[in-house]
């Protein structure tokens, strides 16, 4: 059956593709000085209304073009325009390989034009492509700039802390939320303090956040995807950056192994490494101390805070070795090795590793329209926490293996059809003991097939981008069809409407409850084989997967060439969410339990861009809900108004100096409060216990009302001051001071139910460090 239905799909879409003739004009853009593509640049046939974007390989594609020479222009902000002379001919596909030099002028109006014109020619709902330099604005904990410590200012993103806190998209869980990098599923990309994550910014060339109703060639999770691209090592000589801060150094090197030329290819690496020392440093240079109880220790336990500091420490390493032809097609070879440790002393000895490999192509065909790309990847997590109070240690691992093809024709109009196949297999092995002494262990093996569908058609004003995926997961035996749709309409030269729905499904599950305000641990298993209970129901649900669905409108509007607006109402439907059951209590009861859910709300953006100012303010109306057949109950990370604001300012007589500034205001997360205490008797010696003369241990009486209480809201000005000084072509060396939490706001965290004691977030944290580029 599943293979009569890929067969037809296609069968369909390359008969579509002959249905496209005349000439086509292909190539790639690259900066003449490293050999680096040129993102989003603008590339037209001069005398015409001919234009398309480059993509993130710099690559660009015209077809349907009448026979005939042409000046084939190209643009880029920062940059002087090229032209070259080309010969179109029916039926043939020319190349060129373009060169921008670096201008040194921001050419506003090239920007301003490059991006309205992606605008209008993407349908993009609910999608945010952040770039490094974006990153690098931002007010950096430790002055090191990362993807984690931005992804929270993006509309619709809630982080619940500072110390193992989690990250939450439009209401999805982190489990609901899959992180790739260069087409790998990364498990835990974050570590344990919170806000550095196992990215190296230096590295990355874009991340796209899709928090919603994204499209078929993504599959796997229910909620949103984060899509990580690395860059190519420089093409054209020996370069570097090195840093050093009060919590970690790094050092990142690239270069050449065969120089690229004009019209030839070239072969490049690039390595990075960053390793932590803030379990040290902060024992000198802060006061702040992690609070035991995070990790189990009870409420007397003797731990000197200056003797413990900040006990997290990791490190990091990645490499890349990259081959490029000389007519764009390309094959990477990568791989990396992320740790994590957090160590507290006679309390709990937590540790993580997280090891991969993989290799991605683009193939870019002389004769065809068609464009074909590929990878193939292989990860290894495990994690294991040891807790003093719970001699059996938790342990999780996940091995993985993924490959896949996908294909896309360039048509008329800029449409376009891609589709592809994949396949992933997932080894999981977990095993945790709860609080009352029961086992559950889960070792499993299952393998997910998937194949997808996406033509992307511009009629007029109009683009309709129609979606369909197939999801195969062999171990239920369970066939998923999902389709997905997205659409734009340009009403005039400034505003936009569009819109996306679809439906999305996936097999793994994580061990971090939705109810756990932290958890460091974060292991995963696979579907349950076991029969489940529909909520609050004796009656089993129908399958054994999570399930959701999606509905989005936006709007986007340009007020100005430099003021851009864009709003986004959004419904999420899930359909059924699947926990570990870690309340178990008889042999009897099930490992799992299952759930209904919602999540609803609206985003707006506003964005200010000018070459020496960038202003960027969100504001996130929020509902998350979920429905365990006894109660609906606001989850634990529904924040229901969040606001950020973020602005960057460059000034001197040549740009020196760089000020930065973000707030962020949030209303209190939900929590369930206290009705009272009682004795709770462990009987240690059976029937021969005494509980009128023994002390038991001190029990809790929880609120019959899940969540019904909310804590204090929370708010957090950042700032940091940047000085770059320039030594020759090449060579600069950053100096940047920064602050996390400028005015000291007491943030609270939780309170321990016990003692009464409240645990705050990150108090006031100056830093500085040095970054220096040759």
């Amino acid at each position: 059956m599943m293979k009569k239905i890929f067969c037809a799909i296609f069968l369909v879409f390359v008969a579509g593709s002959s249905l496209w003739a005349q000439g086509t004009v292909r190539g790639n853009v690259y900066d003449k000085e490293s050999g680096e593509p040129i993102i989003y640049g603008t590339v037209r046939l001069g005398g015409t209304t001919i234009g398309v974007n480059t993509d993130l390989d710099g690559f660009f594609s015209m077809t349907n073009i009448p026979a005939g020479d042409y000046k084939l222009i190209a643009t880029y902000v920062g940059y002087d325009s090229v032209a070259v002379d080309v010969k179109v001919v029916d039926n043939g596909i020319t190349y060129k390989s373009l060169y921008l030099d670096n201008s040194g002028i921001e050419l506003e109006t090239v920007q301003v034009s490059a991006e309205r014109e992606k605008a209008r020619n993407e349908v993009k709902v609910s999608m945010v492509t952040v770039t490094p330099k974006q990153i690098k604005a931002l007010p950096s904990t430790g002055g090191e700039p990362d993807i984690a410590q931005y992804l929270p200012v993006l509309p619709g993103i809630i982080f619940t802390g500072d110390q193992g806190g989690q990250l939450y998209i439009r209401g999805g869980s982190p489990i609901q939320n899959k992180i790739l990098l260069d087409g790998m599923t990364i498990y835990n990309p974050f570590h344990s303090i919170g806000f550095f994550s196992v990215f190296e910014t230096e590295a990355i060339r874009s991340v796209d956040v899709l928090t919603g109703g994204f499209n078929a060639e993504y599959g796997g999770r229910i909620s949103a995807i984060v899509d990580i691209k690395t860059r190519e090592g420089n093409k054209k000589r020996l370069s570097g950056v090195a840093s050093v801060n009060p919590f970690q150094s790094k050092l990142l090197l690239e270069g050449p192994i065969k120089k690229l030329k004009e019209g030839k290819g070239s072969t490049s690496f690039l390595l990075t490494g960053k390793h932590s020392y803030i379990d040290e440093t902060s024992k000198l240079l802060y006061s702040y101390a992690i609070d035991t109880t995070l990790f189990g220790a009870s409420a007397d336990t003797t731990l000197n805070p200056d003797d413990l500091g900040l006990p997290f420490s990791f490190t990091d390493l990645y490499g890349k070795l990259s081959f490029v032809s000389a007519n764009g097609s390309k094959l990477n070879l990568f791989g990396f090795n992320f740790r994590d440790r957090v160590d507290i002393p006679g309390v709990a000895d937590l540790g993580w590793d997280n090891v991969g490999v993989g290799a991605d192509f683009t193939l870019i065909p002389a004769t065809s329209n068609m464009i074909i790309g590929g990878n193939i990847t292989f990860s290894n997590y495990e994690i294991e926490l040891t807790e003093q109070q719970d001699q059996a240690p938790r342990f999780s691992s996940i091995r993985s293996f993924s490959a896949g093809l996908d294909f896309t024709y360039f048509g008329a109009n800029n449409s376009e059809v891609n589709y592809g196949f994949s396949i992933d297999g997932i080894d999981t092995d977990f095993q945790f003991r709860n609080f009352l002494g029961f086992d559950f262990q889960q070792e499993s093996f299952t393998t997910e097939i998937a194949a997808f569908a996406k033509y992307k058609i511009k009629a007029n004003n109009l683009i309709l981008e129609p979606g369909l995926r197939l999801q195969y997961y062999a171990s239920l035996a369970r066939l998923r069809l999902e389709p997905r749709f997205g659409v734009k309409y340009n009403a005039t030269d400034r505003l936009r409407f569009k819109a996306a729905a679809g439906t999305y499904s996936q097999n793994l599950i994580s061990t971090v409850n939705e109810r756990d305000v932290v958890n460091l641990f974060v292991g995963f298993l696979t579907g349950p084989e076991e029969a489940i209970r529909k909520p609050g129901s004796e009656e089993e649900t129908d399958h054994r997967l999570q399930t959701a669905y999606h509905g989005i409108f936006g709007v986007e509007y340009d007020v100005s060439n430099n003021i851009s607006i864009n709003v986004e109402p959004y419904y999420k439907g899930f359909t059924q969410l699947i926990n570990v059951n870690r309340n178990k209590i008889e042999p009897t009861d099930p490992d799992y339990q299952a759930e209904t859910g919602e999540a609803y709300g609206i985003d707006f953006s506003f964005k200010y861009e000018k070459p020496n100012t960038y202003l960027w303010i969100t504001y996130s109306l929020g509902y998350v809900k979920r429905d365990d057949g006894e109660q609906v109950y606001p989850t634990v990370f529904d924040r229901r108004h969040n606001v950020n604001t973020l602005l960057t300012y460059s000034f001197g007589s040549s740009n020196q100096w760089e000020a930065s500034g973000r707030w962020n205001f949030g209303t209190g997360f939900p929590f369930t409060q206290t009705q009272g205490f009682y004795e709770l008797s462990d009987f240690g010696e059976s029937i021969g216990s005494n509980v009128i003369t023994e002390n038991g241990n001190l029990g809790i009486i929880f609120s019959e009302t899940r969540n019904g209480g909310r804590l204090p809201v929370y708010h957090r000005f950042d700032a940091s001051l940047k000085r770059i000084f320039k030594f020759g072509k090449y060579a600069k060396l950053e100096a940047v001071v920064s602050v996390t939490n400028l005015y000291n706001r007491q943030n609270i965290f939780f309170v321990d139910r016990v003692t009464g004691d409240r645990v705050d977030q990150l108090p006031i944290l100056p830093s500085f460090g040095l970054i220096f580029s040759f």
